[in-house]
């Protein structure tokens, strides 16, 4: 865990630099102070940090319910064995190794750097505010369906399915030090795919060209990887891929409505104002 910390900090810093083109320990300092002088932006954020912790309060409840049923069989009977064919004519150790890195470390890292970037690109945070409203969106959405749609990871349902970042060593002990982070039966919709193709929508939507290069190419690697790694059924990602989708499209509107509001409050302030001095003249 502690060599997983440090490649995610270091990834975390290089991003920033990348996305922001700035010193990302200037856009640190800024992110705290922001923290400590911006109310909203706190409130924002913490909501977002509560929204994920939502997630392991999940894997609590699930813990206690009865729940029987697994709809992996059913996926199956869809969708046949494409992950397996996908796995068998990619398998190498070395994309495992990368793929592996990209979906452990990267992924985690695109959303840390993405609030970063954002709040250092615009004045009015209004991509943050995106930011955070989508992924809490994601989470409200995907929760139930964790709760009451329980579908196995690929490998844990078909043995002829491999789950490459243990079987090829890249992170041992996945599912020791991971696992109490993401339900064996957690599967659909895939979060990796939804907030990957969210991450992707709003760095295009932002402007910044290089970031939402980047954060597209990135997107595009991670969903390859939850099929290769043996995790994620292909009805997994198209789920995400659509719940994304909603939930960067919503994040924007949320956000452009609440700016337009306060653009019209300040109008209708200064009006209120310059009717008052034209009425004491």
């Amino acid at each position: 865990m502690r060599t997983v910390s440090i490649y995610s900090a270091i990834t975390v810093t290089l991003l920033i630099w990348y996305g922001a083109a700035s010193n990302p320990f200037r856009i640190g300092g800024l992110f705290l102070k922001e923290m400590v002088l911006n109310r909203k932006y706190m409130l924002h954020f913490v909501a977002l940090m509560l929204i994920l912790f939502c997630n392991k309060l999940e894997l609590q409840i699930e813990s206690t319910m009865t729940v029987t049923y697994d709809y992996a069989a059913f996926f199956h009977s869809i969708e046949g064995n494409f992950v397996k064919n996908l796995q068998d004519a990619f398998h190498n150790k070395y994309l495992t190794t990368f793929l592996g890195f990209m979906y452990v470390i990267v992924f985690q890292a695109l959303l840390i750097a993405s609030i970063a970037i954002y709040t250092f690109q615009s004045k009015d945070r209004r991509m943050f505010y995106a930011v955070c409203y989508a992924v809490m969106i994601i989470y409200l959405v995907a929760i139930p369906f964790y709760l009451f749609l329980p579908v196995n990871e690929v490998w844990a349902y078909d043995p002829t399915v491999q789950f490459l970042m243990v079987t090829d060593h890249v992170f041992p002990n996945f599912e020791s030090q991971y696992r109490a982070l993401s339900g064996i039966d957690n599967c659909f919709p895939s979060l990796h795919t939804a907030i990957s193709v969210t991450l992707s929508i709003l760095a295009v939507r932002s402007g910044n060209k290089r970031w939402a290069w980047f954060c597209c190419t990135s997107a595009a690697i991670i969903i390859f990887s939850i099929f290769y790694l043996g995790i994620h059924w292909l009805i997994d990602m198209c789920g995400g891929v659509l719940l994304g989708v909603l939930a960067s499209t919503i994040a924007m509107r949320l956000s452009s409505a609440q700016f337009s509001l306060r653009r019209s409050q300040r109008t209708l302030k200064r009006s209120n104002i310059n009717y008052v001095r034209e009425d004491a003249k």
